[in-house]
């Protein structure tokens, strides 16, 4: 029996537009966060950030290509990310295309390396010091849809 049937609610579809309108935040979020220093990429070096500091977390991107669903390890992962991200109110997203989301956030700055791209986190430096609009659609995007059960919501990218 489904959350869904014990409260005898039908899952709301998603509206295309909403999906778009959440997809083209998630691109100028990404975007932004990038150009402010505000992105950590890789699912280890979201990890120990998330252990560091889980109060400069604020946004969660998961990413995987149907390739990855196959992987055990990964999904745990995932699973755990997930955990913390709600045990600490992080809103989080999931993406099923890795190669628009390397065409919006590019190799590493460092090394000019191909970048781990299964999780992503936008930080926030202070508490107060940035408010972003494409952050706070994101926001209410997921709490419509925790709203309609739909904890980890999946997100596309525009193209």
């Amino acid at each position: 029996m489904t959350l869904e049937e014990i409260h005898g609610q039908e899952p709301v579809p998603e509206s295309s537009d909403r999906m778009q309108g959440a997809g083209k935040a998630l691109h100028e979020l990404l975007v932004s966060a990038q150009r402010r220093g505000g992105l950590t990429a890789g699912v280890y070096e979201s990890a120990k950030l998330m252990n560091v500091d889980p109060d400069k977390v604020a946004f969660c991107v998961l990413a995987a290509a149907e390739e990855d669903e196959g992987d055990i390890a990964l999904q745990i992962h995932f699973t755990l990310i997930q955990a913390f991200c709600c045990d600490n109110d992080i809103d989080i997203v999931r993406l099923h295309d890795i190669p628009k989301l390397a065409d919006i956030v590019g190799p590493s700055e460092e090394s000019g390396e191909p970048r781990d791209l299964h999780c992503i986190l936008i930080t926030n430096p202070n508490e107060d010091a940035w408010k972003d609009p494409a952050l706070e659609k994101l926001n209410l995007f997921c709490e419509e849809s925790r709203n309609v059960n739909d904890w980890v919501p999946t997100i596309t990218l525009p193209e």
